[in-house]
């Protein structure tokens, strides 16, 4: 007693006869179906290339499609031509013209062998294990379904629309429960033949010919009629990805398959000389008679399908562009915004480089140019630091800054003045840090040469800008770490912030600040916020900033920040 093997083949002909080759000379009967839409040519040239072989016969050919009965249509005819035609035969393995072999011949005979009465064939029904893909389980079964999901997709949805309207449902056959599973199977020729000789065969078919993916479904709903006892469980090595499409294998795979232990793995690239040349060799085996374990390599599919799915955090990339809002983290590293510190201290950028391990920018998003670290032109990455090249995309600009220098963190200076688009990307990402002093652009603007006109229309703009960016730090969609102070609460104890922030920032590190920032000159600034009102202009940001800058200096108040979540 032997096994026979059934391929069903419709592409890469030359490696479906080398496999088919395999099997035959090491004494397993092989029967091909081709499908009807390959070329004469083509079919002819496989049949002169095993023409020497007297165990490998052709069964009737049909034209196949995805989704339909033509693939049931022709495993039947494959599996009577085998029945007939092989008496030898105990069990039938249905494989394709993409499957590969990893082990011998004689240790899937042995192992057959061993169970004589035992089918192996993935069954389950679909209301107890919901695994289908496609949006229709049950209904495949209750539903008519006519038109090819692939060739006639607008028929194929408007008369599943229009059976669910009008509530159509088909009537199962008596004694019958649908079962789903995968296409590839191995029956013994008990069950197979009484399969195909049923009395009601006619009836199974005529209902299977309109049931959607039947391939999937005939032999694994009747085989649960006849089997005495069923592995629910394919033999061959089958792994889809999120979309229900098969993994392909390829060359670097050739240690990942063998970790298996199954008998046939599909589907295997046609180019894969490696695998091919290694698992056909005469010496391929091993010593010990293993049990097919594909979960031993399910970690690393499911590592792989998370991965496409969910990606890693913070990259994009043109093969998995999230969805926006959709994405497993923002940004891939956590990073420090300062707002309105390089208005009130000088060269706070050198200074907070000299505290924290980290990487400080200027204003990455100044309108002139990206203000990178040290003057330099150009970041990890091959970023530029051109303003027309990080405006055109801005987030993409601060992902791939954030990206690019993993294991940095990275910081940079912000202000009303800079580009704006990324507020609420930065306000809702949980990487980020972001640190206020509002009011700290009125500075620069206090000692401005220009018409106080033309300072207080400025003044007013960047002022109206500031506003909508701390209306979205104080939203409740918020996820970053938010610390807003007003310039003038800020000023009065400016070591107790610095120290919070860089605690953040280096939380390891216990060095205490000895010394602060050099502020810059505030002389006049107050008379400067009031001549603003006094040319109707209402400051609302800088907080409670008196005229006489020498008192607010006295004053014994230590302001405190407040933390918005």
């Amino acid at each position: 007693m032997t096994v026979g093997f059934i391929m069903m083949c419709h592409t890469a002909l030359d490696r479906a006869a080398q496999v088919a080759r395999y099997w035959a000379t090491s004494g397993a009967p092989v029967v091909i179906h081709v499908d009807a839409r390959v070329s004469e040519h083509d079919y002819s040239a496989l049949g002169r290339s095993l023409a020497d072989l007297e165990d490998i016969s052709f069964s009737r050919r049909y034209k196949c499609e995805w989704g339909t009965w033509s693939l049931v249509a022709a495993a039947q005819s494959a599996s009577e031509q085998m029945l007939e035609r092989h008496r030898e035969v105990r069990h039938v393995y249905l494989a394709s013209g993409s499957c590969l072999p990893l082990r011998p011949l004689s240790e899937l005979t042995d192992y057959l062998a061993a169970r004589p009465y035992t089918d192996f064939i993935e069954s389950v029904t679909t209301t107890e294990v919901g695994w289908t893909v496609g949006g229709i389980d049950m209904e495949r079964f209750t539903l008519r379904f006519p038109f090819s999901w692939k060739k006639q997709r607008r028929l194929f949805d408007r008369y599943v629309e229009l059976q669910r309207r009008v509530k159509f449902k088909r009537r199962i056959p008596d004694g019958m429960v649908p079962h789903l599973g995968s296409q590839w199977w191995c029956l013994t020729r008990q069950t197979l033949s009484a399969i195909l000789q049923d009395p009601d065969r006619d009836v199974y078919d005529r209902y299977f010919k309109r049931v959607w993916i039947p391939d999937e479904s005939y032999f694994q709903t009747l085989t649960r009629l006849y089997a005495t006892s069923v592995e629910s469980r394919s033999l061959t090595l089958t792994k889809f990805d999120f979309q229900g499409k098969p993994h392909i294998f390829y060359d670097d795979h050739l240690q990942l398959l063998r970790r298996s232990d199954c008998f046939v793995a599909r589907k295997v690239w046609p180019k894969a000389d490696r695998l091919y040349s290694t698992f056909l060799a005469p010496g391929n085996g091993s010593s010990v008679m293993a049990e097919p374990n594909p979960a031993k390599i399910d970690r690393l599919f499911s590592k792989s399908i998370e991965r496409r799915t969910k990606g890693r955090p913070g990259l994009y990339m043109q093969s998995r562009f999230p969805k926006k809002d959709h994405e497993n983290g923002k940004t891939s590293a956590p990073y420090s915004i300062f707002h309105g510190f390089s208005d009130l201290f000088e060269n706070f950028d050198g200074w907070l480089a000299k505290y924290v391990g980290a990487r400080v920018h200027g204003h990455l998003f100044a309108p002139e140019r990206a203000e990178f670290a040290g003057g330099e032109e150009m970041f990890n990455g091959c970023l530029t630091d051109s303003a027309v090249m990080r405006d055109y995309n801005p987030r993409a600009f601060l992902t791939n800054v954030i990206w690019n220098s993993r294991g940095e963190r990275q910081c940079f200076m912000f202000s009303p003045r800079d580009n704006q688009d990324n507020n609420w990307f930065t306000a809702t990402d949980p990487n980020a840090q972001i640190s206020v002093i509002s009011g700290a652009w009125a500075l620069p603007l206090s000692r401005m040469n220009e018409n106080f006109a033309t300072i207080r229309r400025e003044a007013a703009r960047l002022q109206r800008r500031e506003l909508e960016h701390l209306h979205i730090l104080r939203s409740m969609y918020v996820k970053a770490r938010v610390r807003i102070w007003s310039i003038a609460e800020f000023i009065e104890n400016p070591m107790e912030p610095l120290q919070t922030i860089i605690d953040e920032i280096s939380p390891r590190s216990t060095r205490r600040l000895t010394e602060a920032p050099q502020m810059v000159d505030l002389a006049g600034f107050g008379q400067f916020l009031q001549n603003l009102k006094n040319q109707g202009m209402q400051p609302l940001v800088m907080g409670d900033f008196p005229l006489d800058e020498g008192a607010r200096q006295s004053s014994t108040r230590r302001g405190r920040p407040y933390l918005v979540k």
